[in-house]
């Protein structure tokens, strides 16, 4: 096998790492430390810049290059700037209002965005930066931004959830596919459909999506271990994007509720739900999953639904529950260790190295057919 035994050094040579691995985004559950120590332990970092401003994602770059010299990704939602329908604000306000009841809150006097897309002053932070690579959900950015931001000198990756999607991200320039299945965790990235229900999963979008494009594929759903990584090298991908797995390190950061989640749920617990963003998003079931959705109605369109259920969040949380907090996960949660983000990024391709070398030596020794 080619480059330190990966069958492919498509992606190594395109970022210039030493590990096929990407530790995915996750917005508001981790920070620069855990991007550092995966970088630093030869896969690409990522900080998640979606929910943060240009002085935050400033401050973030600041912290990792004052860690390590390697490179890193900065990733940014590009969501279309849609308005809540009319009427919005008031119906959502009705579901939940026996919550805020519960909780003895007054709920917000209007809803509001929180997530800014990739714009202007994002786009002139890159500039300033020049990130070795820019990765986007929810399609790409308008032309004019997209230019600019290559022209940085940055890889640009952005996820697809079909092969539809992954033509048309190759059309637009894109260095390389994040090729999305149902089972991963967090929102999905799909922008040229929604319905949730025809998502494929991480085993058959992989292959078609090899087959239709030309640059490197990162397989990314349901894959936390060496057997996942390993099925995804055999289906044709180039490298994985790994979230949830991340979760269990001591540099994720989520609440104590969502650790204990995490590391007691079973495999059937994750569902879509949009009761937490207005779009879907996978994470496990709890109360207001139950009660709303998982799908509901009456959430007002990403991100407007997250301006009223995150003060009831704040509130559960400090009673110590977690009846409202976005718990996002993807299927594979249960297999999850809790070493640190560096030894198990070492730890995953190790074992992935192992299982690939073992099934080589099984093929060469069967006797021919």
């Amino acid at each position: 096998m080619p480059r330190d035994n990966w069958p492919t050094s498509a992606l190594l040579d395109l970022l210039e790492i030493e590990l096929p691995l990407v530790q995915a985004p996750m917005a508001g559950a981790q920070g620069w430390d855990m991007a550092a120590a995966v970088s630093a332990a030869g896969g690409l970092g990522s900080i998640p810049c979606a929910m943060l401003t240009v002085e935050g994602a400033r401050g973030e770059v600041e912290r990792i290059r004052a860690a390590t010299n390697r490179g890193f990704a900065m990733n940014f939602f590009c969501h279309p700037a849609l308005h809540p329908a009319e009427g919005a604000a008031e119906r959502w306000r009705a579901r939940l209002a026996p919550y805020y009841t519960e909780l003895d809150l007054e709920p917000p006097a209007e809803l509001s965005a929180g997530r800014a897309p990739f714009d202007d002053a994002f786009c002139a932070l890159v500039e300033e930066i020049r990130p070795k690579v820019v990765s986007f959900h929810f399609g790409l950015p308008p032309d004019d931004l997209l230019a600019r931001a290559r022209s940085t000198g940055a890889k640009v990756l952005s996820s697809a959830t079909t092969v539809a999607e992954a033509r048309w991200l190759v059309e637009k320039g894109v260095d390389a596919i994040i090729a999305q299945g149902a089972e991963a965790g967090g929102h999905r990235g799909m922008f040229l459909a929604d319905d949730i229900s025809a998502q494929v999963g991480t085993m058959a979008l992989v292959p078609q999506i090899v087959d239709a494009v030309d640059v490197p594929v990162i397989a990314a759903g349901g894959i936390a271990d060496g057997r996942g990584i390993a099925a995804a090298f055999a289906l044709g991908a180039s490298a994985v994007q790994i979230g949830t797995a991340y979760l269990h390190t001591p540099e994720a950061r989520i609440s104590p509720m969502h650790r204990e989640a995490l590391r007691t749920s079973a495999e059937d617990e994750s569902v879509l739900t949009n009761v937490f963003t207005g779009r879907p998003a996978r994470g496990l079931r709890n109360r207001i999953v139950r009660d709303l959705g998982p799908m509901s109605e009456d959430a007002p369109v990403f991100p407007f639904a997250a301006s009223f259920t995150a003060p009831l969040r704040a509130a559960a949380e400090k009673l110590g529950v977690a009846d409202f907090s976005p718990l996002w996960t993807g299927q594979a949660g249960a297999l999850g260790r809790p070493l640190p983000a560096a030894e198990l990024t070492a730890a995953l391709m190790a074992d992935a190295r192992e299982r690939m070398q073992r099934l080589a030596g099984q093929a060469a020794d069967a006797p021919p057919s």
